[in-house]
């Protein structure tokens, strides 16, 4: 299959949940309030705590809205691009019901990620759009054209670190059954993401700065755009995003010949 097939049915799964969503729009809604109730409480503590205190680890107040504007993008599209594509794996592999996948022409990874979208989740992207552009703009911020691409390339990257720490999750099912007990490790992990990498000392800052790539995924994007290009941050989340995409295929793929030897 070509790239353009793949676009093609990914539009054609686009629609259907569109549609379905129109469907059940009272569950739109309400999700997407929930979404926005925790969006607001991020932003209320970050005026709290600037209330008592004018810089954290040197970022300033709206140096800080930033990155958890940042950190909010790219939560945004995880939970409406693959959140609930991946889970719905978990559930199809204990229930046999991923040979579904395995029939199709196309590849398996490809083909579960990408089979819906979830409108709720994406909807609340623009309200932490909408805060990263006050945020820019209070900061007397005036970026160019190259500099956003930049900012939303390393956003892209931040998309993938997430994508892939949540597929290796979710591929544990193959071996454990089930990966309910661990999924919750995936949003304490990603709670950092909303923290300076200033903030992290000794041991926590090899561990969550060096080791497990919850810091940078929103660090390098905002300070992108705080203070301009910095080639070093930039090949480092590169070569983050990179390192993370292959282990996550790595263990996806061993996980899924797992299943086929297993499956009947």
């Amino acid at each position: 299959m070509t790239i353009l097939d793949y676009l093609r049915i990914w539009l054609a799964g686009a629609r259907y949940s569109i549609v379905r969503t129109l469907m059940f729009r009272f569950d739109f809604i309400m999700w997407s309030l929930v979404e926005l109730f925790w969006m607001t409480v991020n932003v209320l503590l970050v005026a709290v705590i600037y209330e008592h205190t004018d810089s954290i680890a040197g970022w300033t107040r709206y140096e800080m809205l930033l990155l958890v504007g940042s950190s909010m993008l790219v939560q945004r599209f995880i939970m409406g691009f693959v959140w609930s594509n991946l889970f719905e794996m978990a559930r199809n592999i204990r229930s046999g019901h991923f040979d579904f996948f395995l029939a199709q022409p196309g590849n398996p990874l490809v083909m579960v990620s990408t089979r819906k979208v979830d409108l709720d989740g994406l909807a609340n992207a623009v309200v932490a759009s909408a805060i990263v552009i006050y945020a820019a703009r209070q900061l007397g911020l005036s970026p160019s054209i190259v500099e956003v691409a930049l900012y939303c390339l390393m956003l892209l990257c931040g998309f993938l670190i997430n994508y892939a720490i949540l597929l290796i999750t979710v591929s544990l099912t193959f071996w454990l059954g089930s990966a309910q007990g661990i999924e919750g490790s995936y949003f304490t992990l990603m709670e950092f993401s909303r923290l300076p990498r200033q903030a992290f000392k000794g041991v926590s800052s090899i561990v969550f700065v060096w080791i497990l790539p919850a810091v940078v995924v929103s660090n390098v994007p905002a300070n992108t755009l705080i203070h301009g290009f910095h080639a070093l941050d930039s090949l480092w989340l590169l070569a983050v995003t990179i390192a993370w995409m292959g282990l996550a295929v790595w263990v996806f793929n061993r996980g899924l010949r797992r299943y086929a030897s297993a499956s009947s």
